[in-house]
Order: C-alpha cells, then sequence, then structure tokens
C-alpha cells in the first residue's frame, strides 16, 4: 500500500470518494453475469420498427414541410427561370442541399447573368467540367471563380471533344465495346482526370495487336478505374477495368465474360423497368408527395422496401416527401429518409 501525501490530496475531508468498479470483460465470461456496457452497446443498436419511427417524428416532418412550402416554390421559379434565361437542358445538385441553401446558389448563379449555352450545370464541391461534360459549379467559390470557369468553357469543351473521340479508338481497339464513366457517391470526376485516364489506356492498348473480333462486344459496356488492379465484371453487367491492365489478361476477360455480361445486363434493364414502376405505385397508393432514393441505394433493395410500404399502408406518410436511404432522420425542409430494410 502506498501512503497518499496530505498535502496533494484533492479528498475534501467529509465527502466520501467515489470511484466506479469497471470489471475486465473476462469476468462476465466466467461469473455469467451481464456485462451492462455491452447491454448498453446493444440498446443503442435497436432499430425501431417503422411505425413507431414515424409515430414519433411524421409530426415534426410535417411542420417543417408545411413551413419549407413558400421555399420550395421559390425554388421552383429560380430553376425554371434560369433555364430559360442561360439556355439550360437542367440544373443539379451533387448534394441533399436544403432548399434555403439551393435558393441561394440560383440567386448567385443569376447575378452572373452569362450567357453560356450549356447542357447541365452542378452545383458541387468544386467549379469545373465534370466527366460527363456538365458544367460544375462549387458551392464554396466565389463569382468571380464562376466567371474565370465560363471564361475557359472552350477550352473545357475541347478537352470533352477528345475524350470522346478517345472513347471511340478505344472502342474500335476492343470489340465494339462502349466506355462509360458511371457516377458514384463523393466528389464528381474532373474531366481533366478522366481524360488522362483515357489517354493512358489507349496509349497501353494501340502497340498491342488483339485478336477480338470487331463487332464481339458490341452492346456491352465498360469503365476505367486507377485505383482497381485486376479486371472485374459488376452485378449490372458493365466491365470495370484497370487503366494499367495487362493487354492479354483484359483480351481474355472480356472473351470469357461477355455472356454472363449480356445476362446480367438483361437482368439490370429488367430490374430498372419494374424498380419505375413500382415507385409510381407507390407514389399513387401511399398519396406521397415524393419518393425517391440514395444513389447507393440498389434497384434490387429499393424494390422490395416499396412493396412492403404498399403491403404496410402507414397513413403517416400522406403528402410527405419519401427518400429510401440506409438510415431514419428528419431533414430540415421534412423530407423523411427511412432505410430500404426498415423492420415491420
Amino acid at each position: 500500500m502506498v501512503a497518499e501525501n496530505p498535502a496533494f490530496s484533492t479528498q475534501q475531508p467529509g465527502i466520501a470518494f467515489y470511484c466506479p468498479i469497471k470489471w475486465d470483460k473476462t469476468y462476465y465470461t466466467f461469473t455469467g453475469f451481464r456485462d451492462p456496457e455491452q447491454e448498453l452497446e446493444q440498446a443503442r443498436r435497436v432499430e425501431p420498427t417503422l411505425s413507431l419511427w414515424l409515430r414519433n417524428n411524421e409530426p415534426e416532418a410535417t411542420k417543417k414541410q408545411n413551413a419549407s412550402l413558400p421555399r420550395r416554390e421559390e425554388l421552383k421559379r429560380l430553376k425554371r427561370e434560369l433555364i430559360q434565361k442561360l439556355g439550360l437542358l437542367d440544373i443539379r445538385w451533387q448534394r441533399k442541399w436544403g432548399v434555403a441553401h439551393k435558393c441561394c446558389q440560383l440567386q448567385s448563379l443569376g447575378r452572373l447573368s452569362t450567357q453560356n449555352g450549356l447542357n447541365v450545370q452542378f452545383f458541387t464541391d468544386q467549379s469545373g467540367m465534370n466527366a460527363s461534360g456538365h458544367v460544375m459549379l462549387g458551392t464554396m467559390d466565389v463569382h468571380h471563380q464562376w466567371t474565370k470557369l465560363f471564361e475557359r468553357l472552350p477550352s473545357y469543351r475541347s478537352m470533352f471533344q477528345q475524350s470522346d473521340w478517345l472513347k471511340e479508338c478505344i472502342s474500335h481497339l476492343l470489340g465494339g465495346i462502349q466506355v462509360i464513366h458511371i457516377e458514384r457517391m463523393g466528389p464528381a470526376l474532373p474531366l481533366e482526370e478522366h481524360y488522362s485516364t483515357l489517354n493512358t489506356f489507349h496509349k497501353r492498348l494501340l502497340p498491342q495487336r488483339l485478336s477480338l473480333h470487331p463487332r464481339s462486344m458490341q452492346g456491352l459496356t465498360m469503365s476505367l478505374e486507377n485505383d482497381r488492379s485486376t479486371p472485374y465484371l459488376h452485378e449490372m453487367g458493365h466491365f470495370i477495368i484497370p487503366t494499367m491492365c495487362d493487354t492479354l489478361q483484359l483480351q481474355n476477360f472480356l472473351q470469357s465474360q461477355a455472356q454472363e455480361a449480356r445476362r446480367r445486363m438483361r437482368r439490370k434493364d429488367k430490374l430498372e423497368a419494374e424498380e419505375e414502376d413500382i415507385i409510381s405505385s407507390c407514389l399513387q397508393d401511399l398519396s406521397l408527395h415524393s419518393l425517391c432514393k440514395e444513389p447507393s441505394v440498389s434497384s434490387s433493395q429499393m424494390i422490395p422496401c416499396c412493396r412492403r410500404l404498399m403491403e404496410e399502408r402507414s397513413p403517416q406518410m400522406q403528402g410527405l416527401h419519401l427518400c429510401i436511404s440506409h438510415f431514419y432522420s428528419v431533414m430540415q425542409d421534412g423530407d423523411l429518409c427511412i432505410p430500404w430494410d426498415w423492420k415491420g
């Protein structure tokens, strides 16, 4: 035992010193007693049923949605006027910002009053042009950075045309397969990076004489990835090819997996058509104001989710904006997020 020096003691006379006992995990294993920390963690993991969560959160969602109605109408008006004024096909947002935030972004764009003849504008984390040829306006950038971007648009358009030319060349070398870009979660792929990837891959293919029939891969699609080491066939039927892939390995893989890729693409088309139908039915049957899903929710997850929602037929959803996601949440404008695998 070590004696404590009274000069350094923080304990006051007459006050009992409290120190909670924390047992080692093996204590609970050998004694059979319940571990309070483990029970607390399990309690946190218990997910509520959909009906219980709606009962607790629908009033708040309805209140927020009603408060956001004027802002939603303002957003529709601003978007419609800017599309017409700037000759755009559409204006989109990469992230799920609130309605007020979106209105501010459109108002900022409107002040520039620039006639650009663009196809689509995205509000994202950075300014530039993405791999699909859409103009990206960084939400953290100031107006003069947007103006500089508009001045550089001719060079961006030229790079985009060169990217399309490289895709056609790669397609010709690989039996007619179509090179596509898959939009993923996270930051958008800048056009400069996409062009560099296509150029590198094209240069690797050129010296090789692959024995693929000119039309043997027609109707199939592939995307390029810099951080992958082996070729891969996605469950939706498109090939994911490493930029630095060995060309002989690539040829053998494409030829051996072509039939399976076509089967998966037919399945994907069937799923997407079924998903579109069931979303329409769900909107009508549940009297929802809108129904959407996060990009990370697949068709094979969305379809059974919508079926179960129509079976549940909760009246608390009527008139609400519903987003199928991976978690429960009430957004700032009253949109409801529920997990695709919600518990009944």
